[in-house]
C-alpha cells in the first residue's frame, strides 16, 4: 500500500500550536504587568512619616545640638538635628534635593534652626573627612568646608580626595591658614570631637546615615521633602 505524505498544513499544524501556546503565555505575563502598572497609578501616595507615630528620642541626652555653629535663628522654635557622613551619597542627596528647601521655606523664614552633627562610620576617609570639617571650623568655616565636602563628594569608592594635601588646598581656597589647617588635620587634633558624635549618636539609637531629630522626632534617611515637612509643621504648631 502507497504511504501518503503529509501536507504541508499538516507539518505546519504542530508548529503553529506552539507558537500560539508561547504568544498566550508572553499576553498572560504583560497583561498581569500592566494590571500592577494601573494599580500602582491608582494607589494613593504613601506618606513616608506620620507626625504622629514617629518615634521621638530625648536627643538632649545625648549631646543635644553638639558643638558645631548652629545654622539659622537661635531663637527658632524647631530644631533639626542631622548626623551624617560626608561620604555617604544619601547625605548627598538629602544636601542637594531636600535641604534648600528646607532652608528657603523654615530657617530663613526664622522658624527651623539647623545643627549638623558627626556620624563618621563608612571608614578611615570619613574620619579624615569629619576631622577637616572640624579643623575648618577652628577657623570659622565650618559651613563652608561642609558645602565644600558634600558638592564635591566623589563615588562611596573613592577616597582618593580624602588626603591632607587635597584638602588643605580646599582650605586656602576659601581664605583659611593653609599651615594650621594641615597642622590641625595631620595631628587630628579634633578628633575626639568626631568621636564623641558618633557616640553620642549611637546613644540616641543612629544606625546609619543621615539620621534626623526634628524637636525630637526621628526621621530615618533622605526622606522626600514632603516627609520633613509634615513633621516641621507638627512642630510648630
Amino acid at each position: 500500500m502507497a504511504s501518503v505524505k503529509p501536507s504541508i498544513v499538516e507539518k505546519l499544524v504542530p508548529i503553529l500550536v506552539i507558537l500560539s501556546i508561547g504568544i498566550a503565555f508572553m499576553v498572560g505575563i504583560l497583561w498581569e504587568r500592566v494590571s500592577k502598572l494601573e494599580k500602582s497609578a491608582k494607589a494613593p501616595e504613601s506618606v513616608a512619616v506620620n507626625p504622629s507615630s514617629a518615634p521621638t528620642v530625648d536627643i538632649n541626652s545625648a549631646g543635644g545640638t553638639g558643638h558645631l555653629p548652629i545654622k539659622g535663628n537661635n531663637d527658632a522654635k524647631v530644631t533639626l538635628i542631622e548626623f551624617a557622613d560626608f561620604r555617604c551619597p544619601f547625605c548627598e542627596q538629602y544636601f542637594t534635593q531636600t535641604e534648600p528647601q528646607i532652608i528657603k521655606n523654615y530657617v530663613d523664614m526664622g522658624k527651623v534652626k539647623i545643627a549638623y552633627r558627626h556620624y563618621a562610620f563608612l571608614g578611615p576617609a570619613s574620619t579624615v573627612a569629619a576631622n577637616a570639617a572640624e579643623c575648618a571650623n577652628d577657623q570659622g568655616k565650618f559651613w563652608d568646608y561642609h558645602d565644600y565636602l558634600f558638592k564635591n563628594q566623589p563615588p562611596e569608592t573613592d577616597t582618593s580626595m580624602y588626603n591632607t594635601d587635597t584638602l588643605t588646598k580646599a582650605a586656602t581656597g576659601m581664605g583659611m591658614d593653609g599651615d594650621k589647617f594641615k597642622k590641625c588635620l595631620d595631628a587630628q587634633a579634633d578628633n575626639a570631637k568626631v568621636q564623641q558624635d558618633l557616640a553620642d549618636g549611637n546613644k540616641a539609637g543612629v544606625q546609619g546615615t543621615p539620621a534626623f531629630f526634628i524637636n525630637g522626632t526621628f526621621i530615618n534617611g533622605a526622606e522626600p521633602y514632603s516627609s520633613f515637612q509634615q513633621v516641621i509643621d507638627a512642630a510648630l504648631k
